[in-house]
This record gives structure tokens, C-alpha cells and sequence, in this order.
């Protein structure tokens, strides 16, 4: 691959620009690229010509907001998945249709196999990715028909919604805490004239009583109907959720309508840009000591009373833009995001195995391998302990980094693909292997 002259000014502008900041006079400056500057920027990268149909995986480059990554799809496979899936859903049809009509009503849903107790590793991962991949500050269009989250002059604020000290009397489980939750954005609509752009992550206390965190943009103004009608947001946000989950008792009732709700501005300007949005909502994840709000209560366990999903948006939408590779490029990209996420020193809590005596090793002939050795150490007292360990991206080609910008990092690993370029076609060597 060859860069012209227009393509390398078109990369330097580009990655020069993308470091300017807004003026200081506004009190928060969103530095969230665009869905227009991922599509100019996509043009920068090398790319190959479109599927034709033929079997074998393809590597793609993806971009979106706050997130980079490598992957490897063969699509003449997916699409016999695909066309398998259309058969298997044709034959659950028309098996419905005929118990329909044999016994004249449809057959009883079957029971969840287990319930959610627990947020789980993956889930942690795809909240992360889908957060870095949303685009909070594209104006209105075909791409985000609901308009900017995030903008320029208006500062986003975390909102702490929490329960009542009986908090089982009004929640006895998680389908009614999430209609709590839906009811609430359906007041702010009705209040302020405005679907309720926000993420939201759902966690539990040591009491057992579960707490939502949205961040969003507190509206200007008062509420025009409804419960808090003509008073401004905090007042009508601690009134109206008070009213959907107070209690009868009107000594918790009036607890809850004082401290109920919170309004945290500080943690709203550091919601920056993608990557600081999604690391405040994992901040728990990363330290044992609060995993506790991560688990779901005893009461809450049994079959049909779980959550559900932990985490969600609403009104916002993801938007990731890519590049088809040559195996070529794609080794190189994969190297490059695994060496910069390894720069980055981001390390896990992990739980291992220790023995006294340090570490086993066979002495006789007739310990052979990983299985005479795990004979050896059964024998051995040991305890468990906490540790932190190295997290490793790419390890098999493909994978994702979340970045901060991710238009800026796809502008610099283009510069960096146009220097290997040059110095490739520059150097005999590498001409001749």
C-alpha cells in the first residue's frame, strides 16, 4: 500500500485538529468525537476491496467513540447461520400455530433455567464496550434521531435513585424495581416535554436494597405537570420518586422524599469523554471491597424474582464504523493495540493458589508432568489469596482497547501505518523477503 501526498496532509491535519480544545469558558467541554469525524477518519486507514462471496475469515477494523478493535468474521459462514436460524424459527412458528390450534391457546412459557445473582465477567466486558461505542454528542440525524446526550453548556450530573429502609415492601423483587424505573422516565417526559436521554446501572447496598446511577443532563426550567409541577429539577426529582417508591408509613415517606434522591455535578464533568463514562460504572468492579454491590440479595434469588440486566441506555445509540484489512494490516493492527494496551499497565484482581514450601517440583522418576505434580502439591496445605495480574488484549489476533478518543487513536495508528509503509518500500531488505 502506497499514501499520496493528499492523504498524508489529510492525516496530519486531522490528528492536529483533534488535539484542539474548546474555550474555557464553558464549564464542561465534551471531548466525544463525532459520528461524522469517525466516518472522515475511516478514510484514512488501508482497506481492501468488499466481500465477493468467498469462503475464509475477513479482518475488519472498528472504531467507534471510544473503542478500537480488530476482528475476524468469515461471513459466508454467518450467513448459513443465518439461513439455518430463518428454518428453525419458521418450524417454532408453525409448531405454535398448531398447538394454537389443537388446544386453543398458546403453551405456558417455560421457567428461566437460573436466576441472575450476580454481575458476571462478561457482562462487566459488554457493558464497557457498548458504553465506549455510543455516540453522546452527534447532532440530530438519521444516525442519532433523538439528538445530542452531551453537549457543550450543559453538564451532565450522576442522579443516586435509592429505597426506603423497608425497601421489601415496595421492591419484593427486581421486575418491580425496574418498573419503578420505567415509571420514572415516563413522569420526566410528561414533566419536562423531553424523552430522558441517559445510562443507567443498577446496584445494591450492604442492606440489601438496590440503588439506580444514571447519568444525564439535568433539564433548565421547572416541571410543568404532574407531581413537583413548577419547581425545579431537584425538588421534583426527590418528589417524584418518592411518590413511586415511598411508603405507606409517612415517617419512611418523608424520610425518603429528604434523602432519597442525589444530585453529584463533580462526577458529571468527569464524564468526559467515552472511556471516563464507562470506567465510573466499573469503578466497583475493580475493587473487592464494594463487589458486594454487585451481588444480588437473598431475597431476590428465588426463581423469577432476579434483576435482569444490570445495565442499560436509553435514547442514545451505538455507532461503530470499520475497515476491512488484509491479513497483512491486520497482524499489524492487532500488534500495535496489544503493545499500547500492555503500556498502559492495566492489571486485575485475581484469586491464587499458595503452598508452603514454594513451588512444587517432581524429585523421582516417576512423577510425570502437570498430573504427578498435582498429586504432589495435593498433599500440601494451601490458602488462597488475592493478586494482581497484568491484563493481557489481543492475545489471539483479535479483540477491542477502549480509548479515550477513539477518532484520534484511528488518525495516529494511520500515521503509523504510513510510516511502516515508507520505510518498507524505502528499505531493500524488506522489499526482497
Amino acid at each position: 500500500m502506497t499514501i499520496d501526498t493528499t492523504t498524508r496532509e489529510m492525516i496530519n491535519s486531522y490528528t492536529i485538529a483533534s488535539r484542539t480544545v474548546g474555550p474555557a469558558s464553558y464549564a464542561y467541554v465534551p471531548k466525544f468525537p463525532s459520528a461524522a469525524l469517525l466516518r472522515d477518519v475511516r478514510i484514512l486507514l488501508p482497506s481492501m476491496a468488499t466481500w465477493d462471496g468467498h469462503e475464509g475469515p475477513r479482518a475488519r477494523l472498528t472504531i467507534a467513540a471510544g473503542a478500537v478493535g480488530v476482528t475476524r468474521k468469515d461471513y459466508a459462514k454467518a450467513e448459513r447461520t443465518h439461513q439455518r436460524g430463518v428454518k428453525h424459527r419458521i418450524a417454532d412458528v408453525d409448531q405454535l400455530a398448531a398447538e394454537l390450534l389443537a388446544k386453543g391457546e398458546f403453551p405456558a412459557k417455560p421457567p428461566p433455567r437460573q436466576e441472575i445473582t450476580s454481575w458476571s465477567r462478561k457482562s462487566r466486558c459488554n457493558m464497557v464496550k457498548r458504553l465506549c461505542e455510543i455516540d453522546y454528542v452527534s447532532p440530530l440525524s438519521d444516525i442519532n434521531p433523538h439528538g445530542p446526550m452531551l453537549r457543550r453548556g450543559r453538564v451532565p450530573a450522576m442522579i443516586t435513585l435509592t429505597y426506603p429502609g423497608p425497601w421489601l415492601e415496595v421492591a419484593p423483587n427486581g421486575k418491580a424495581a425496574k418498573r419503578h424505573l420505567q415509571l420514572f422516565f415516563k413522569r420526566y417526559w410528561r414533566a419536562w416535554g423531553e424523552k430522558l436521554k441517559a445510562v443507567w446501572k443498577l446496584e445494591f447496598q450492604k442492606r440489601g436494597a438496590p440503588h439506580f446511577h444514571l447519568l444525564m443532563v439535568p433539564p433548565h426550567g421547572k416541571a410543568r405537570t404532574g407531581v413537583g409541577a413548577g419547581k425545579p429539577f431537584k425538588f421534583w426529582l426527590s418528589a417524584v420518586w418518592a411518590s413511586i417508591v415511598g411508603h405507606t408509613d409517612p415517617v419512611h415517606y418523608l424520610r425518603h422524599l429528604s434523602r432519597g434522591t442525589n444530585i453529584r455535578f463533580d462526577e458529571g464533568l468527569r464524564a468526559s469523554d467515552p472511556k471516563r463514562v464507562a470506567v465510573y460504572f466499573t469503578k466497583h468492579g475493580s475493587f473487592k471491597a464494594k463487589e458486594y454491590q454487585n451481588c444480588v440479595p437473598v431475597e431476590w434469588q428465588g426463581p423469577g424474582d432476579g434483576p435482569g440486566r444490570f445495565w442499560g441506555y436509553r435514547y442514545v445509540r451505538p455507532y461503530v464504523v470499520g475497515v476491512e484489512l488484509y491479513e497483512h494490516d491486520r497482524i499489524l493492527a492487532a500488534r500495535t493495540l496489544r503493545r499500547w494496551a500492555r503500556a498502559q499497565g492495566t492489571t486485575r484482581s485475581v484469586t491464587v493458589l499458595r503452598t508452603p514450601g514454594g513451588r512444587v517440583v517432581p524429585a523421582t522418576w516417576d512423577v510425570i508432568g502437570l498430573a504427578g505434580v498435582g498429586m504432589l502439591a495435593a498433599g500440601r496445605p494451601g490458602r488462597k489469596r488475592s493478586a494482581r495480574r497484568r491484563v493481557r488484549r489481543l492475545g489471539s489476533g483479535a479483540g477491542w482497547v477502549s480509548v479515550n478518543n477513539g477518532a484520534r487513536f484511528a488518525g495516529e495508528l494511520a500515521r503509523y501505518f504510513e510510516l511502516v509503509y515508507s520505510w518498507a518500500l524505502a528499505s531493500p531488505y524488506r522489499l526482497s523477503s
